[in-house]
């Protein structure tokens, strides 16, 4: 990804992966981290729905920014009083190098709730999760070496 943007789902699940492309380990990998996003989901509204506008980073489920301190708010510091367009939409619209930089990685978690007459009153829970993965930072499963007076 040369440039900053929304990630827009090719597949489900989706897996991305984030790499350092100015490190290698004598494996050849490029050294960074998975991103699984447990209940991904994207938004059902349609772009110009007011709801919709508040919360455009609900478009994709992931977005890449590089980092600037003074951007903090997927859907801008006052969403609720916002008529749309700021947050991500407007991060992105900005169209700065992603390549070699230091980048901020968004991931979208939700869920559509399709509600059963059971739900009612008491709502179910529903867990949400995201996993970092480590992805080829070692040349080998470094727990193999761990010898019998390391166990507990």
């Amino acid at each position: 990804m040369p440039k900053e943007g929304a990630v827009l789902p090719g597949h489900s699940p989706e897996l991305w992966r984030v790499v350092n492309p100015g490190a290698l380990t004598t494996l050849g990998h490029n050294p960074g981290y998975g991103i699984i996003v447990g209940h991904g989901a994207t938004s059902l509204l349609a772009a110009e729905d007011p709801p919709q506008k508040r919360a455009a980073f609900t478009a994709a489920p992931l977005w890449v920014t590089a980092y600037d301190a003074d951007e903090r708010y997927a859907a801008g510091p006052w969403p609720n009083q916002a008529v749309g367009g700021q947050g991500l939409p407007a991060y992105v619209a900005q169209e700065r190098p992603a390549e070699h930089a230091d980048v901020v990685i968004w991931a979208t978690m939700g869920f559509h709730h399709l509600t059963r007459p059971e739900d009612w009153p008491v709502l179910p829970t529903k867990w949400h999760s995201i996993t970092l993965k480590s992805y080829g930072f070692f040349t080998r499963n470094p727990a193999i070496t761990l010898g019998r007076e390391a166990a507990p």
